[in-house]
């Protein structure tokens, strides 16, 4: 029983830590953050929606922290791009024979032999962007 529980706890641990959050949890967990906004930007939050004129505390309650930041400037004005990405799984069927790796001098790997069937890899996409003028959203997009 024991066994099972150390290897069952950190599978969980791992597994939940990769659950999206929503917005309600975020607000709970930066109370500060969601009382300092002014109330129609916190009742857009609570939606996990966005509008122009935004704080970057208020994007982030809506949807979280971004994948990726891009910082940059549109003449004089100081521009920060928040792209949030997904994945998508791709299936595909292959069929290969293996012969092993080289090791170096000549030595071969003990492994070879044939796979074959299908194959499932996460590609990433771009989900969602917004884009910040001054450090209030200016634009969003969002897939559908």
């Amino acid at each position: 029983m024991k066994t099972l529980s150390l290897i069952l706890l950190p599978s969980i641990l791992i597994f939940s830590s990769c659950a999206p959050s929503t917005p309600q949890e975020r607000i709970l967990k930066n109370s500060t953050k969601f009382t300092n906004l002014p109330t129609e930007h916190q009742e857009l939050v609570e939606r996990g929606e966005l509008a122009r004129g935004m704080s970057a505390d208020a994007v982030f309650l809506a949807w979280g922290s971004p994948s990726q930041r891009y910082q940059g400037l549109q003449g004089d004005i100081v521009t920060d791009r928040w792209d949030y990405f997904g994945s998508q799984p791709v299936v595909n069927n292959h069929f290969g024979i293996n012969y092993g790796i080289d090791r170096g001098w000549g030595r071969r790997s003990s492994y070879s032999g044939f796979s074959f069937g299908p194959e499932i890899q996460y590609v990433p996409y771009r989900e969602a962007t917004v884009l910040f003028k001054n450090s209030k959203v200016d634009s969003w997009e969002r897939m559908q």
